[in-house]
């Protein structure tokens, strides 16, 4: 597997996770480009996509999970709040 087919698959792993559906399929036309089933055998859910553009398409589906932020970043984030004028 190359490395452009193992960032879109990890795209579709973390949507199964946060759809609760194992079922999404994920599909490699022969000149590269990919796109998503919500099942084997099902038709697609967008037209075949390049590799950025099916990334964004995937992580855009189903709910969102919130970001996580540390103590620092929260600091940080008041810090450029008094910077700015």
């Amino acid at each position: 597997m190359s490395a452009r087919s193992t960032r879109a698959a990890s795209a579709v792993e973390r949507l199964k996770r946060r759809a609760d559906n194992p079922r999404y399929s994920m599909s490699i036309t022969g000149s590269g480009h990919f796109f998503l089933s919500e099942a084997p055998g099902q038709p697609p859910l967008c037209a075949p996509l390049e590799l950025d553009d099916f990334v964004a398409f995937v992580n855009a589906l189903g709910p969102q999970t919130p970001r996580r932020v540390s103590k620092l970043d929260v600091a940080f984030e008041k810090q450029l709040a008094k910077k700015t004028p």
